[in-house]
């Protein structure tokens, strides 16, 4: 039976006043607050009632406080059993979720339903809408300018251990040879001592010298291709999800050759094994970067704002396998900010997001990409961009101010410009010039994405460019937050959905933090704004007022009592 409260009606009473004036003026000035008024009406609860009946069964738990729980974990970075006990025992958690009954059903919850409740946010996808309702009510509470935003990623580690090749055929093979046992034993029994091998207490064998590695690793592979073999007109054995993980894995780290009636099995060089290919069985979504290592990456593009009156915000986060490009994530980014109204007019990221066909896509859309190109630009050189050009892009003038004899379009479309030969033989800086020297001519191609890139180099090196950029090192600071506070670096899950709830809902903790604390600093949310925080800031402040008074008051009675002592001598 589904249960739910309405968390926009306000009590009567209070439920918390037993707590006193001065707790509660705690509770009001912190993120448990922001919490309750602004956010915990905005989960969208609704989604799961197709998981419940309406009139029968056993009433669920109250459903705003369990989504709500599921996103407090991850932003406080706890595991299943501490989630239980602040839920239980921490006034703070049960005020954020607004939780009034003291009783067993109200105020507790066991690990089983929290972890059931996780699935079913991770199944049904809720992870992305829970972020979106989340960071969408903060930009609207606080007015924000999304004008200006940045972009980077963050590698992040799954649970799971970093395997070698040769250990990486172990564990798929004895996680094959475990649910081949369980679910046929008679398949089982006829492999003979090929199930012996790969038992754990067998290990030792497949901790071998570098020297015999090759040795030990075709040896796996065989014993790979053997299973593989064996059971591929078994339909029902080739269902399981763990004899398709030793064909992925056969397929990726080894190559079949057939001469005559044998089949010989070739491991493939280290080098000739795809980035994307499995990492450990126990994650098969994992990626691996070459630069970074095993695991998942995260993109993120927040908001920032040089004058510092508005919080910095997250207003887009997603998951990828670590091996992924940074370059196919901008537009996605753009596009999903884009849907929600929050997209930038300026985007500051490194420059691996910022090839030139990037820059040409996000400039259609109305977004200005600021970021370096990739390569160095040598400061002596003399570049295409020194030369002059028309408003259709054809030269006009050299760096030494000569004009080119003539200009035609090349084969493959860009334009070719010819110089007086006599001319640049005389240029003192023919040795930098990008102009081609050849026998009869001396000419220059390029085309107009060479064009831009030329621009853009030269446009680097201005102060202008180094001003606006230099926001861009902010970001680190987001991510350095998101490891230290949220624990997004190392998380306890594996597998791709796992993986994107929790790192969705930690960098959407991070805005709930980033909110309150800049309120708690004096911000204030939109001016005029009559919302139930507002008004809470205006109470707290009030309340500090008055406080600040009364000591005033104390202060100046103690030195008149002081006085008084002195005056007559009483001890």
């Amino acid at each position: 039976m589904i249960n739910i409260k309405d968390h926009k009606t306000y009590d009567m009473f209070n439920p918390f006043e037993h707590l006193g004036p001065k707790r509660i003026a705690l509770l009001e000035s912190s993120w448990a607050h922001l919490f309750r008024e602004e956010i915990l009406h905005r989960l969208p609860a609704e989604k799961l009632f197709p998981l419940y009946n309406e009139t029968k069964g056993r009433q669920t738990k109250e459903l705003f406080a369990m989504l709500g729980l599921v996103l407090l974990q991850q932003m406080e970075d706890l595991t299943d059993e501490e989630t239980v006990q602040q839920f239980a025992f921490n006034i703070l958690w049960q005020y954020a979720l607004n939780i009034t009954d003291a009783s067993d059903f109200s105020s507790y919850v066991s690990a089983r339903t929290l972890w059931t409740m996780r699935d079913h946010v991770g199944r049904l996808g809720l992870d992305q809408e829970l972020f979106e309702n989340v960071s969408d009510a903060l930009t609207k509470l606080f007015d924000m300018d999304t004008s200006k935003q940045r972009l980077d990623s963050v590698h992040i580690f799954s649970n799971m251990a970093h395997l070698g090749r040769i250990r990486l055929f172990v564990k798929a093979i004895r996680k094959f040879l475990v649910n081949l046992k369980r679910h046929h034993s008679d398949l089982y029994q006829s492999l003979g001592e090929l199930t012996s091998r790969y038992e754990e207490k067998n290990d030792g064998q497949f901790a071998v010298k570098p020297s015999e590695s090759s040795r030990t690793l075709q040896q796996v592979g065989d014993d790979c291709f053997a299973l593989i073999e064996r059971f591929k007109d078994q339909d029902a054995v080739v269902a399981m999800a763990s004899y398709k993980l030793l064909v992925r894995l056969f397929g990726e780290q080894c190559v079949a050759e057939t001469t005559g009636a044998d089949t010989l099995v070739a491991i493939k060089p280290n080098k000739e094994v795809s980035s994307d290919s499995l990492q450990n069985p126990s994650d098969p979504d994992a990626g691996y970067c070459g630069h970074k290592g095993k695991g998942y990456q995260v993109q993120v593009m927040e908001t920032y704002s040089p004058d510092k009156k508005q919080p910095d915000l997250i207003t887009h986060v997603s998951v990828e396998a670590a091996h992924e490009s940074d370059a196919n994530a901008l537009l996605p980014a753009l596009e999903d900010t884009k849907q929600r109204n929050l997209a930038p007019s300026e985007l500051l990221a490194d420059s691996l997001y910022g090839g030139d066909e990037n820059i040409e896509s996000a400039k259609e859309m109305g977004v200005e990409v600021v970021a370096p190109a990739m390569g160095t630009r040598e400061q002596s050189i003399v570049t295409l961009a020194d030369f002059q050009f028309s408003e259709t892009d054809e030269t006009t003038f050299c760096p030494a101010g000569h004009p080119p004899q003539k200009i035609k379009v090349g084969k493959k479309g860009g334009l070719i410009v010819h110089f007086d030969k006599t001319v640049c033989d005389r240029c003192p800086q023919q040795s930098a010039c990008p102009v081609k020297r050849q026998k009869g001519r001396c000419t220059l191609s390029y085309d107009a994405k060479s064009l831009r890139l030329a621009r853009r180099r030269k446009q680097e090196q201005t102060p202008e460019f180094k001003e606006r950029y230099r926001y861009r090192a902010g970001v680190e600071a987001t991510m350095s937050d998101l490891d230290r506070v949220t624990g997004l670096k190392h998380l306890r899950v594996r597998g791709m959905t796992p993986v994107r709830l929790a790192a969705t809902l930690k960098a959407t903790g991070l805005n709930i933090h980033r909110a309150a604390a800049f309120i708690s600093k004096g911000g204030r949310p939109r001016s005029g704004d009559n919302s139930p925080i507002s008004n809470s800031c205006q109470r707290f402040s009030a309340f500090k007022a008055r406080l600040q008074i009364k000591l005033e008051y104390l202060k100046t009675f103690s030195v008149q009592m002081n006085y008084s002592q002195q005056a007559t001598g009483y001890q």
